[in-house]
C-alpha cells in the first residue's frame, strides 16, 4: 500500500504591512494543513530583499523545513523581490511552473494576474513556491498544481 507524503511546511507572506492575518498566506497554510502536511513556520515577511532573504535561506537551512510556500512580493514593482531572490539562493529552478501557473490563471480568470510572476524551484532539498500575494491565486495554484504534486505517493 502506498501513502501519501505528510511534508513539513513553512508559509510566508510577504507584504508592506508585516500582519500575519494575510488571506493568501492563511489560505496556503490552512490548505496545507487539510491535506495532511504539517506546518511547522508561518511568518510575515517585510517586502523588501534582506528580510525576504534572511527568512528564505532561514527556511532552506532549517532541516525540518520539506516545503516553502510564499505569498506576496511577486508583481512588477521595484519593491516585490522574491522571485529575484529566491532564485538566487535556488540550486535549481522548476522550469515551468511560472508559465504553466499563468496558464491555470488565464483558463480561470483571465489576463487580470498578468503581471505577476511566480516561481518554483529547490535547495538543500527545500521546495520553495513563490506565488503571488492574491488569495484567489493562490487558491489556483495549491488546488492546480502544488496539491498534486506534493501528494505523491511514497512507495
Amino acid at each position: 500500500m502506498m501513502e501519501a507524503l505528510r511534508l513539513r511546511c513553512a508559509v510566508l507572506s510577504v507584504a508592506a504591512s508585516h500582519t500575519v492575518r494575510d488571506g493568501a498566506g492563511d489560505l496556503l497554510a490552512a490548505r496545507a494543513q487539510a491535506a495532511g502536511h504539517e506546518l511547522v513556520r508561518r511568518d510575515c515577511v517585510a517586502d523588501d530583499a534582506d528580510s525576504v532573504r534572511r527568512v528564505l535561506a532561514d527556511c532552506i537551512a532549517d532541516p525540518g523545513i520539506q516545503v516553502v510556500l510564499s505569498a506576496g512580493g511577486a508583481g512588477f514593482a521595484r519593491r516585490n523581490t522574491v522571485c529575484d531572490v529566491a532564485t538566487a539562493l535556488l540550486e535549481q529552478e522548476v522550469r515551468g511552473f511560472g508559465s504553466l501557473l499563468h496558464n491555470v490563471f488565464f483558463a480561470e480568470v483571465g489576463t487580470s494576474l498578468v503581471n505577476q510572476r511566480a516561481l518554483a524551484g529547490y535547495a538543500n532539498k527545500t521546495l520553495i513556491f513563490c506565488l503571488p500575494g492574491a488569495t484567489g491565486a493562490c487558491a489556483l495554484a495549491w488546488d492546480k498544481i502544488i496539491s498534486p504534486q506534493l501528494a505523491m505517493p511514497v512507495l
